[in-house]
């Protein structure tokens, strides 16, 4: 059994910790721009990777358009799903908006293996009757 303040306490160090994987999660999100970089080196350059017989350009730049669109999209939901995290980190803080953060905890364990963690972890502590009290 655990007191209202443990759960408090709980609820701060899951906070901070969302706001770190939070940040973990845009800095990652950013892998994605060597792709977008590379499809537009394909768009600008078509030729410049072809070794004796330069193929359409047409079909390059598309190809090049291909990693941008796939890479940009890549990039958005990183940045998305990581603003989601550190908006779950400041309910949390907070203490509001109890459903907006176990929706958090159970997406956050399908990104293994920090959100797995950190998902189990806020899934324990909110779904405790104690600390849904403490949600206004």
């Amino acid at each position: 059994m655990t007191t209202v303040s443990q759960d408090g306490e709980h609820l701060r160090l899951l906070s901070i910790f969302h706001y770190v994987v939070g940040g973990l999660m845009a800095l990652f999100a950013c892998f994605p721009l060597i792709h977008v970089g590379v499809g537009i080196l394909f768009m600008l350059k078509p030729g410049a990777f072809a070794d004796e017989q330069p193929p359409p350009p047409v079909a390059m730049e598309m190809f090049g358009l291909l990693f941008v669109l796939v890479g940009g999209a890549l990039v958005l939901v990183g940045w998305l799903l990581a603003g989601l995290v550190v908006a779950a980190g400041r309910f949390l803080h907070q203490r509001k908006r109890h459903t907006f953060c176990v929706v958090i905890g159970v997406l956050g364990c399908l990104l293994f293996p920090l959100g797995t963690i950190l998902g189990v972890c806020s899934l324990i502590v909110l779904l405790r009757p104690s600390v849904k009290e403490m949600f206004a």
